[in-house]
């Protein structure tokens, strides 16, 4: 899908999810966590995230995808990252996050912020003309 499609219901709830965890986890003072991610499995499982602010940094995106693998999915179907402390604000994910997500799930359908209404778009998509992404989203290494 390198064309952009209209949200279903299911991206409309994950919209929400999204919104859902910054309002809860919101930080105005410090301004460590200010972006929300929800990301959607094949299997329909939802993980929602927040973002990591420091000298470095870890984007909602790459916080949230983590914890799905590391809760052994590998199946990403739709993902969403929103701002503010109500997270009103659908963003675009940033270079690196495109990136990480051309590399690990570049079918993963991204929500994006349009022009009166989102829309959404492959990982593929969003990186076009790649340099270098990996061959195969899931290396595997062989056990000893």
């Amino acid at each position: 899908m390198n064309q952009a499609t209209e949200l279903t219901p299911d991206d409309a709830r994950l919209i929400e999810a999204a919104r859902e965890v910054i309002r809860r986890n919101y930080d105005a003072e410090g301004e460590r966590h200010t972006v929300g991610c929800a990301l959607r499995c094949a299997n329909g499982h939802v993980y929602a995230g927040v973002n990591i602010y420091d000298i470095h940094g870890a984007c909602a995106e790459v916080v949230t995808m983590g914890m799905a693998a590391t809760a052994g999915e590998r199946e990403f179907e739709c993902i969403v990252a929103v701002r503010g402390a109500q997270g009103r604000e659908i963003l675009p994910p940033c270079g690196n996050c495109r990136q990480v997500m051309a590399d690990y799930a570049p079918d993963c359908e991204v929500i994006l912020p349009g022009a009166g209404h989102p829309h959404k778009m492959t990982a593929r998509a969003l990186l076009p003309e790649a340099h270098f992404v990996y061959p195969d989203p899931y290396p595997r290494v062989p056990h000893r």
